[in-house]
């Protein structure tokens, strides 16, 4: 199974990217999925996480009220909205699929080794 994440790029402090992550080849409508990052010198950090119906959310409280994790279970595919980006933000973000049909909650999914699937990553630069 792969993830196919991509949208990332360079930005001024204060603009905006939408990341997006394509995955033909998962259920999908039954997967928890995540955001995480990683800058350089430092772990993977979960950004954000959204239960598998789309209803459930969690947010890093360093992104909370800037960025807005959604999903389109027709298509496939995951998204992140991330406004009012900060020079903090910049990392290489990667996409992650949970195994279908497992329970969702914020902390469990916080987690990034109950993720069974991930994408390449996609880089993220904000300039200052």
């Amino acid at each position: 199974v792969q993830l196919q994440a991509s949208g990332g790029g360079l930005v001024q402090a204060g603009g905006s990217l939408r990341l997006s992550c394509a995955a033909p080849g998962l259920t999908f409508s039954r997967n928890n999925m995540g955001w995480f990052r990683q800058a350089p010198g430092k772990e993977r950090e979960l950004v954000a996480t959204i239960s598998w119906s789309g209803v459930s959310k969690y947010y890093s409280d360093s992104v909370k009220g800037r960025f807005d994790i959604f999903r389109d279970n027709g298509k496939r595919t995951l998204y992140m909205q991330m406004n009012s980006l900060k020079p903090e933000d910049t990392a290489v973000y990667y996409c992650a699929s949970d195994s279908a049909a497992n329970f969702w909650s914020g902390s469990r999914n916080q987690n990034p080794d109950i993720y069974t699937y991930w994408g390449q990553g996609t880089k993220v630069t904000v300039s200052s």
